[in-house]
């Protein structure tokens, strides 16, 4: 199985340069990893851009769902890159694995993956099942709108 999931809200850049996840992004942060683990989501890989508001998404997740998995940042999942480099990682991959990263780089990974047009929800995971011909989505979490 293989979590795809939007890093939480981060700070504005005008606030913070680094952009790491504001008051809002924890809190969604969090309930994404509560949601995951309360679904049973034990990856072994926790994969993140390196980007400090998807390392930090990442890491909320990674200690809920599984503190044992092996966390770390991966080539690849920046916005701008081209998501066939992940899509080749994921195929060939056995374990389960969470990816945090950023739009548009992970709707086009969706995408990619499902073989068609797939909505990605924002700050929001999605989780994906290889079988048979490709791949298929199992559940997804979507927060809350903001007030």
């Amino acid at each position: 199985m293989v979590l795809l999931v939007h890093h939480a809200e981060a700070e504005h850049s005008g606030v913070d340069p680094m952009q790491p996840l504001s008051a809002r992004g924890r809190a969604q942060a969090e309930l994404v990893a509560r949601e995951a683990a309360s679904r049973g989501f034990k990856p072994e890989l926790v994969w993140h851009s390196g980007k400090l508001r998807a390392r930090q998404t990442a890491e909320a997740c990674w200690r809920a769902c599984n503190p044992f998995a092996t966390m770390t940042a991966v080539r690849g999942l920046l916005p701008g890159d081209p998501p066939i480099w992940m899509r080749d990682l994921v195929v060939d991959e056995t374990r389960d694995i969470l990816i945090a990263g950023h739009r548009p780089h992970l709707p086009a990974l969706l995408e990619l993956l499902v073989g068609g047009a797939a909505p990605f929800p924002t700050h929001g995971a999605v989780a994906l099942e290889a079988g048979g011909a490709g791949w298929r989505e199992c559940w997804r979490i979507v927060p809350p709108a903001p007030d």
